[in-house]
């Protein structure tokens, strides 16, 4: 089945500025749709959740629709879906709530793939502790992360392994479900950081074997936000502090405060626009999901391979990201060039492509390139051909 990619664009307003799009790992554009859910959830009678009055009742639909379309997406349990301001927010609460359960010399592996979100919420968590973590270390020239080293780290004594679905610089997509086989011999939890895989690729977490998995709702066309999800009868084992008249019932345990409605019927809005990329003829959300992210998936790996293509026939470059299975995510940089100078000089042609490490600190650091990173250009559902060859002119003109 075909990808009508200029379907899909002419629903985005932002790409009438006559921008290319390259900074989507960083955060997607949003269609039109979403903004029209999220004006009418706040304009709408709305109160706090309840089943008496109209008010109570939006939000209280609001909130089970948001925990559905989310489930869906990730093929989760929507009873264990956990609303969070950002995905760093959401580690970051669980880290502190998990690890009231570790005791000193308990062990913790992360990797050096990670985006910081997924490193440091766990390595300040078991300090407060006494437990050690360990590093899972890719290797540098296929930069893949095979299950083998996550293998030969655990013990007896591992309480949790956390793993990104994706790197966000390198692309680099770990084998989740041979590494969840071997982490779940132990009594160890598998933590997942989605973020970066769920917009490029069909999800299921429990085809991955992950205890925890969760995304930003701003890489997938939704407002900035996240989700956690997990099994309600895992979260039932996890206290955490709480306002002495609030719910411990799961999941709205772990959420703090009034929930921004509006917010979340943005992402459930979102999730349906995922669902609608690609026709088909399932008659469920989750069928139509996992049928437009193949379709949209086969798409992107075409136009990445026009787009890695392109670059590396460019004289002086180095790209630093070979894994064998991979998001459409480039890191690369020029001999000789600053990647900042690159970066601002494709902002004056309408090209956002940016530079940075893009909190993937660990990895930057371990490829040679500081904390200064390289340029990243990641494409999007909404990419093109157009905009590939508008960002090899616009850095070749600078060459």
């Amino acid at each position: 089945m075909s990808y009508n990619v200029e379907e899909v664009r002419s629903h985005f307003p932002a790409l009438s500025s006559g921008i290319a799009f390259f900074d989507g790992p960083g955060g997607s554009q949003v269609p039109r749709q979403v903004g029209e859910a999220i004006a009418a959830a706040i304009t709408a009678p709305i109160s706090n959740r309840g089943t008496i009055t109209k008010s109570e009742q939006n939000a209280e639909a609001i909130v089970n629709g948001f925990r559905s379309a989310v489930a869906d997406l990730v093929d989760g349990d929507p009873a264990g879906v956990v609303y969070g301001r950002s995905w760093t927010q959401l580690t970051y609460d669980f880290s502190r709530n998990l690890s009231k359960q570790w005791s000193q010399g308990d062990e913790i592996i992360v990797s050096r793939l990670d985006h910081d979100s997924n490193i440091r919420p766990w390595i300040q968590a078991a300090e407060k502790v006494g437990a050690v973590v360990k590093f899972a270390e890719f290797d540098l020239e296929s930069t893949e992360l095979t299950p083998e080293v996550i293998g030969n780290l655990l013990s007896d004594k591992t309480k949790l392994v956390a793993v990104t679905g994706a790197s966000n610089v390198l692309g680099t997509r770990p084998n989740l479900a041979a590494i969840s086989k071997l982490v779940h011999q132990s009594s160890a939890l598998f933590y997942v950081d989605g973020v970066h895989l769920t917009p490029h690729a069909p999800v299921s977490m429990r085809e991955f074997g992950a205890d925890f998995y969760g995304f930003s709702a701003y890489k997938i066309f939704g407002p900035h936000c996240a989700a956690l999800v997990a099994a309600p009868e895992l979260l039932e084992t996890i206290k955490n502090d709480k306002l002495r008249p609030s719910t411990m019932v799961v999941p709205e345990r772990f959420e703090f405060g009034t929930l921004p409605y509006e917010l979340m019927a943005g992402v459930t809005a979102a999730i349906d626009f995922i669902a609608d990329l690609a026709p088909g003829a399932s008659a469920s959300r989750r069928g139509r999901i996992v049928n437009s992210m193949k379709v949209l998936e086969e798409y992107e790996v075409n136009l990445f391979e026009e787009l890695q293509r392109g670059i590396l026939a460019l004289p002086g470059v180095t790209s630093y990201g070979h894994a064998a299975n991979r998001t459409p995510t480039l890191f690369f940089n020029f001999k000789g060039l600053d990647s900042g100078a690159v970066y601002r000089h494709l902002a004056t042609k309408l090209v956002n492509a940016p530079a940075s490490n893009f909190y993937a600190l660990e990895s930057s650091l371990a490829l040679g390139l500081g904390e200064q990173g390289a340029l990243r250009a990641g494409l999007a559902p909404y990419s093109t051909q157009e905009d590939v060859e508008r960002l090899i002119s616009g850095i070749a003109e600078l060459l």
